[in-house]
């Protein structure tokens, strides 16, 4: 307050607000405009600093996710921050534009088998074989792909481990040697923290890979797993699995998996079929949707990928799958599904298992990695670039395409896209960017059901045609 009894807000002297403290009353017009004037100036500085403190509050709360701060190279996406597009244009050959492009964004692959070696070959003990050694010569096999040297080499930045047990398991001990897999997984991801981060969200992956790990996530490989239960199936989700394969190959109670649609299908031995998803299979895809959990449609039948489409309100993946025009087996995608999987928002994660790259009669001749690209390309041109990903396989086939004989060859197949002129942003959306769309699209969906309480529908015993004498009586329980 000055001796006028007037009462200045900051610093004396400067462009500070000033504010009468006599209010409208003066003894002149010119007197009362002066103090309307200082009013009007009062009231718009209080605006001013109440709209900066509440920009300030809502930039704080979307600086990151879970309050995360944004890295300084990346860019806010819809609440959460993302990697930024990448200048390769230094880069002098096309394998070093495609180290460039694979250091600058996640190359996450849909599909490695690496658990099932080790109970083939080690009995599920994860601390007996050494990760970062060659193992190929651990365990004496050129079918090894992957070990951490390799990994790195390969500039891998995010992995879905396959949870597989054999389809025999069906109606037996599929659920608990599926949750003995799980338990691998989870072994050497904590035995190699250096190497692995246990992911089970989209950002944890850009995370992991801001820290320098190898983001490791879990897909469940065959709905035989869950026994037909709509529980299991959420207490795996509660366990970390992040996409569940539809069917291996073999039908479910529930589900058509891809056998059904070869010629040469015999009803007598194969059972019957049953036109994709019945009643129950359609919720199982819905009680997928409500949890977040991604769904695979590798494996499956024709008319299965396509009532599951028709179902999911979340886009779905293909983990391991080509394009069939161009190597007619019934485990690709063929144009009409393409198609709607564009639609649905989904991606097809491109398999380099030999089978499947070239087809008869070409399965005489070695594969190569041109022949990868081509599906690649393919998947591209007809639906776009946007719906194209990684689902290699490793470790789970037994012949691969020249050039692509493991983990560590990821960058040679990027630099054959180089080559045929595919720009650095397509490129990073090959590695990972259509991945981490699918899946945070899915987490969307599960926060849009999130009033929704679980799925308890039981399998119908008009929809069970297993074999029961390995199971409980619970009606008589």
């Amino acid at each position: 307050m000055d001796a006028n009894g007037e009462v200045y807000y900051g610093n004396t002297g400067s462009t500070a607000t000033v504010c009468s403290r006599t209010g409208l009353f003066g003894d002149s017009r010119k007197r009362m405009q002066t103090r309307l004037l200082y009013g009007a100036i009062c009231v718009l500085s209080v605006i001013v600093v109440a709209l900066v403190i509440a920009l300030a509050v809502v930039a704080s709360k979307t600086s990151g996710s879970n309050g995360a701060e944004t890295p300084a190279n990346g860019c806010q996406a819809g609440g959460v921050w993302d990697l930024p597009e990448v200048d390769c244009s230094h880069a002098i050959s096309d394998l070093d534009k495609a180290k460039c492009v694979l250091d600058s964004y996640p190359l996450i692959d849909g599909h490695n088998d690496l658990p099932y070696r080790y109970r083939r070959f080690s009995n599920t003990s994860v601390y007996d074989v050494d990760l970062t050694s060659d193992l190929r010569q651990v365990w004496s096999t050129n079918l090894s792909h992957t070990d951490i040297p390799r990994l790195r080499e390969g500039k891998l930045g995010a992995q879905f481990w396959a949870c597989y047990v054999p389809c025999k398991s069906q109606y037996k001990d599929a659920v608990r040697l599926s949750l003995e897999q799980l338990d691998v997984i989870r072994k050497y991801v904590t035995r190699y923290p250096d190497t692995f981060r246990w992911v089970t969200t989209a950002q944890g992956i850009l995370d992991a890979f801001q820290a320098g790990r190898v983001a490791s996530l879990v897909g469940l490989e065959g709905g035989h797993s869950i026994d037909s239960s709509l529980a299991a199936l959420r207490m795996f989700y509660d366990l970390g699995v992040r996409y569940m394969t539809i069917t291996h190959s073999c039908n479910t109670p529930w589900a058509d998996n891809w056998k059904i649609d070869e010629p040469t299908y015999n009803i007598t031995v194969d059972g019957p079929k049953l036109g994709g998803l019945t009643v129950f299979g359609e919720t199982v895809i819905k009680e997928m949707n409500r949890l977040g959990m991604l769904i695979d449609l590798a494996h499956v039948a024709n008319a299965t990928m396509v009532d599951a489409l028709r179902v999911s309100r979340a886009p779905v993946i293909y983990s391991h799958s080509s394009a069939f025009t161009i190597c007619n087996h019934f485990r690709n995608v063929q144009d009409s599904v393409l198609h709607l999987t564009k639609r649905n928002g989904g991606v097809v994660m491109v398999n380099f298992y030999d089978l499947y790259v070239t087809c008869p009669p070409l399965t005489e001749k070695p594969s190569k990695l041109s022949h990868v690209a081509d599906h690649i390309d393919y998947i591209k041109n007809i639906i776009g670039i946007d719906h194209v990903a990684i689902g290699a396989d490793y470790d789970g086939v037994t012949t691969l395409p020249v050039g692509l004989e493991d983990v560590s060859t990821y960058p040679a197949l990027f630099s054959e896209l180089v080559r045929r002129g595919w720009r650095e942003l397509d490129l990073q959306k090959l590695a990972g960017r259509n991945l981490i769309r699918v899946f945070r699209q899915a987490e969307k969906v599960r926060d849009e059901m999130s009033y929704l309480p679980p799925f308890e529908d039981m399998l119908p015993d008009s929809e069970n045609s297993a074999d029961e004498s390995c199971r409980t009586n619970m009606n008589e329980w």
